[in-house]
């Protein structure tokens, strides 16, 4: 069998392949692409898009209970699960649907089927009707991770779920237990909790949400409480015992252990690497804790050989992973191209109420050695707020004194993963506080509170 010659393989078609070939066609290569199971990865099919749909009939089934509030009148309030999933795994199909049109468009070749690289510049493909040997000067890993199992704790499918069983649920939780407070675990425990599980979320780390600034994760432990949910900090599930349509749960808090009974267990502990099954050790790629060690410029070591996205490590994030795919393009084609720098890239978590933020944590820039300045302002300030009848959130800015940088913007409440974006842009743009504060928000909208935050980080807020 004659192999098939290509400039660029991209080996995954989630949202890191599926934009590198994309770039790479835009930019005069022959591409394709190699995917085993869904055109969009896990984060159109499994992932961001279906959760979001989800989150989002929680969301007004949260406003509906709220109508009298608004002046109007609801009765018989109520939902139909299988309805609810069936509209997220419709969003998720259109969409996926989608990326199978843009590879045509851009004319990428796609192959479905498993991977390996039996040597430099060379991919094997396993495919439903044999196989199939290509050849390019330049292969981009793009394989992606997968939720993390840790022994002991692993999804049935039934008792126990991952991320996929908790996207198609097999029932609608009583008591559920969601292990893990990462944006994954607090989606799940925010949409079930919404709908009326009684649900207790455990964290190993000192606060929920352990990756956000701390004044932020307290804020959300006290929303998450207000609305029901039981949070344990610092606390390690050790077992669980799985009997007829119980799970009884030893959670270890402060070197006591303690039983609980639960009908659902969420796992969401992080994730593993796609790395094996490749041959990637074989050619001789570095690989630590299941990610594959690279350069700022997504560079193994072995030549013409990339990784981006997930399986290049943190953050674990879609725009990184395609912001990445495009940089490698760029950088294949001789074009000049930007490293991805981690403290530049927004995180967004789609609980109720949302949560962004971009740079550093207030404790990260003081451990670097800034003198910093901090401004906050809370959404009861706020004349949009107050009128969408969403008061509670609150929106921080940590400046360097010296230099007046903005070096992190921590936010909770309505639609701040939306006005994340315009710190990211300030930030990309270089901003002082002197800029930002120069600048003229539009009234009235949620975004003015980003304006008076920077204010208060110099004592000149206005409405507070």
């Amino acid at each position: 069998m004659a192999a098939k010659s290509f400039d660029l393989i991209v080996i995954g078609a989630g949202p890191g392949g599926y934009v590198a070939a994309i770039r790479a066609a835009q930019l005069g290569m022959k591409v394709a692409i190699v995917e085993r199971e869904h055109l969009g990865g896990i984060c159109l099919n499994w992932g961001c898009i279906p959760t979001k749909a989800m989150l989002r009939s929680s969301e007004v089934f949260h406003l509906m209970h709220r109508a009298k509030e608004f002046g109007l009148k609801a009765d018989g309030i109520g939902y139909d699960l299988d309805a609810v999933v069936k509209r997220s795994r419709k969003v998720a199909g259109q969409l996926s649907g989608g990326i199978g049109h843009l590879m045509k468009k851009n004319k990428v070749t796609v192959f479905m089927g498993e991977a390996t690289i039996p040597a430099k510049g060379k991919v094997s493909v396993k495919t439903d009707k044999g196989g199939e040997e290509l050849t390019a000067k330049n292969i981009v890993l793009a394989t992606g991770a997968r939720a993390r199992e840790l022994p002991g704790l692993e999804a049935d499918g039934k008792l126990v779920w991952t991320y996929k069983h908790a996207l198609q649920p097999a029932h609608m939780p009583k008591k559920l237990l969601v292990i893990g407070s990462g944006a994954i675990g607090i989606e799940f425990a925010s949409f079930y909790n919404t709908l009326g599980a009684d649900t207790t979320v455990v964290e190993v780390m000192d606060r929920v949400l352990p990756v956000e600034d701390a004044e932020i994760s307290a804020f959300a432990k006290k929303s998450f409480e207000k609305q029901g949910m039981k949070i344990m900090q610092k606390a390690m599930v050790k077992k669980l015992d799985r009997k007829g349509d119980t799970v009884t749960a030893h959670i270890d808090v402060g070197g006591k252990v303690e039983t609980m009974d639960f009908d659902t267990v969420i796992s969401a502990v992080g994730i593993v690497g796609n790395v094996e099954g490749l041959g990637l050790e074989e050619l001789g790629v570095k690989i630590d804790r299941t990610h594959v060690i690279t350069d700022e410029y997504c560079r193994t070591g072995v030549d013409g050989l990339y990784a981006i996205g997930d399986i290049a490590g943190a953050p674990w994030l879609a725009h990184k992973a395609s912001h990445e795919g495009v940089m490698v393009a760029d950088l294949i084609a001789g074009k000049h191209a930007h490293p991805v720098k981690p403290e530049s890239i927004a995180g967004c978590t789609y609980c109720h109420p949302q949560v962004a933020s971009v740079g550093y944590t207030e404790a990260k820039a003081k451990e670097l050695g800034y003198e910093i300045k901090v401004g906050r302002f809370p959404f009861i300030g706020n004349g949009k707020a107050i009128a969408l009848g969403e008061e509670n959130g609150l929106i921080k800015t940590i400046f360097d004194a010296k230099t007046g940088e903005l070096l992190g913007a921590h936010m909770i409440g309505a639609e701040v993963t939306e006005l994340i974006q315009g710190y990211v842009v300030g930030r990309q743009l270089e901003t002082t506080e002197e800029d930002l504060m120069n600048t003229v928000f539009p009234h009235p909208t949620l975004s003015e509170m980003m304006h008076e935050s920077v204010l208060d980080a110099y004592d000149r807020v206005i409405h507070m």
